[in-house]
């Protein structure tokens, strides 16, 4: 299967959700990946933490066939929503499930052209503010400072709903805590990239 490496997400065709609402059982802590590719990330936490459910949100709808069907083999509690995940976690999530949220490693989109197609942006950061029960852990990683920083002062500017655990405009420096790494993180780290990781709480 010939899948795109990149999609124009401010596209017309994404402004409809077109993709299916996941069913969550009840009972279940709900993890979410947003950009989750093959989910490689989301399928690793599973079988660390197998009595929660993962989704992961995917605008290329050729990786969500991918992840969906890797989960269906493996039984694995993972599942992929195709979407536009700037517009519609809304109308994916009803508020306050969300009880962590994951962004790793958004694509850079490196022209000053394409700077507006960056995934992290007030929008987002609203969306996620909408679904996430207080208390909600969101962890942003990135090799690049400038998607790093851009994604710190969206959530800093939105401080009445999200703390940042290391301090006001700060980076967390205790990498990564959740025990499990993305394709992207560890070819960062087998490469000697630095990571540049925030992580906040839902107030």
């Amino acid at each position: 299967m010939r899948i795109r490496q990149h999609v124009n997400p401010l596209a017309t065709f994404y402004e409809a959700f077109r993709g299916e609402r996941p069913a969550l059982p009840a009972g279940r802590p709900v993890e979410v990946e947003i950009g989750c590719a093959d989910a490689q990330f989301l399928f690793e936490r599973a079988a660390v933490d197998p009595g929660r459910t993962y989704v992961g949100l995917e605008i290329r709808d050729e990786l969500v066939a991918v992840v969906n069907k890797r989960a269906r083999t493996t039984g694995a509690p993972v599942v992929a929503v195709f979407c536009q995940a700037q517009k519609h976690l809304g109308q994916i999530f009803a508020p306050g499930v969300v009880d962590r949220v994951y962004i790793n490693f958004p694509d850079p989109w490196f022209k000053r052209r394409h700077a507006d197609r960056r995934m992290v942006d007030d929008a987002l950061v609203v969306g996620i503010a909408a679904v996430a029960r207080a208390g909600a852990e969101v962890l942003v990683q990135s090799d690049v400072w400038e998607v790093a920083l851009d994604a710190m002062e969206a959530f800093e500017r939105r401080d009445e709903w999200f703390v940042n655990l290391a301090g006001p405009w700060s980076f967390w420096r205790h990498g990564n805590p959740y025990g499990v790494r993305s394709w992207r993180e560890q070819h960062a780290e087998e490469t000697g990239l630095p990571i540049w990781r925030i992580r906040y709480r839902r107030a």
